[in-house]
């Protein structure tokens, strides 16, 4: 494991596209269901355990080397909302393009080839981890941390929350990130051997039904 090619995947730099999304914080910010740290560590720690956990473990699966295409139908099966799954594609075609620059690899090229408008993000992201030689915790790590960073950043642009009180969210949020990726590597191991049953199918029902009414919009900041 490189702890220098972790850092880069995981850094909120890195040009996989994510800044231009809220992960449901934007809809969330509208509905007055975000208005203060307080209730952005509740939407992020629900996001968490519900679309973050299902990343996490779509993405060491991944990582592990379990066939992206099973897994990509896999994601399908558990986005309900069709706004996210054509949201999770773009990030992951932009994601994909990132990765190939940075991480040349065969399974990249194949993946690309697979999937000319884009996997779901976390199937590519997994990828990418195996690529740059990163394992399934490590990748679990990354996806955990996008789901909650996200809402997190996005938050201080929609309501000029103050930069150091969402960073105090993202590390009381720490125990908890931790916890959600190791559950995400243990059941992708598990479904080596049982199949993508065996993945999280975690729902959050008021992030796919925000996402739609988001996507209709007719002026948004946030992509998603």
């Amino acid at each position: 494991m490189s702890l220098a090619a972790l850092l880069v995947l995981a850094d909120g730099r890195f040009p996989a596209g994510g800044h231009a999304h809220s992960g449901g914080a934007e809809a969330a910010v509208k509905a007055g269901r975000i208005h203060d740290d307080v209730t952005l560590e509740a939407f992020c720690r629900g996001r968490l355990h519900t679309a973050g956990l299902v990343a996490a473990a779509l993405a060491a699966a991944a990582a592990l080397g379990m066939d992206p295409a099973v897994l990509d139908a896999a994601a399908d099966a558990r986005t309900p909302s069709p706004a996210l799954r054509a949201a999770a594609r773009r990030l992951g075609r932009q994601l994909l393009r990132a990765a190939r620059a940075t991480w040349p690899s065969a399974e990249l090229e194949a993946l690309a080839a697979a999937f000319p408008r884009g996997a779901h993000q976390p199937v590519v992201l997994g990828v990418t981890a195996r690529a740059a030689g990163l394992g399934p915790l490590d990748a679990a790590h990354v996806a955990a941390y996008e789901a909650v960073g996200g809402p997190a950043t996005a938050t201080v642009r929609l309501l000029g929350l103050d930069p150091f009180e969402a960073s105090g969210v993202l590390a009381r949020l720490a125990p908890a990130l931790d916890e959600v990726a190791a559950r995400a590597a243990d059941a992708a191991r598990l479904a080596l051997s049982a199949g993508p049953e065996a993945l999280p199918a975690a729902s959050s029902p008021l992030l796919e039904i925000a996402a739609e009414a988001h996507a209709a919009w007719p002026v948004r900041l946030f992509a998603s």
